[in-house]
This record gives structure tokens, sequence and C-alpha cells, in this order.
């Protein structure tokens, strides 16, 4: 058994985020995230439409009005 493995097992995969899509290029898209940040995004969506991201990559469609909450720890 490898304890370091087994350690990198419990680190959760990739950053997740979810926003709504501001434009198009050909090389990706706009999206501003619930906090407020804009970022480019690799992958295809329509304008406005919300979408999850994972790692700066469009993974699929979010349920549209997405309301971020903060939470401090």
């Amino acid at each position: 058994m490898n304890l370091y493995r087994e350690f990198l097992r419990l680190i959760p995969g990739g950053v997740q985020d979810v926003g709504e899509v501001l434009s198009v290029e050909t090389d990706g898209a706009t999206v501003e995230l619930v906090s407020g940040a804009v970022v480019k995004a690799r992958g295809t969506a329509t304008v406005g439409a919300w979408v999850y991201l994972e790692d700066g990559a469009i993974i699929g469609p979010a349920p549209a009005s997405q309301t971020g909450q903060e939470i401090e720890v």
C-alpha cells in the first residue's frame, strides 16, 4: 500500500464553479462566475446560458438564476 497515493485519493478533484456565459468566441467563452469574477473558459455554450466549469473548461449546463453564498471558515 502506497500511503501517498491513498492520501491523494482524499483530495477532491479540480476546481468547480458555475457562471453565466457573457460571450462566445472561436476559442471558448467568457463566463461571469457567481462570485462576480469574469473568466475565459474552454468549450462551447450559448450566450446567457448558465454552465458548470471545472479547471477552466465548460463541463455542462447549470440551472438558471444561480445565487452565490459566501461561507467563512
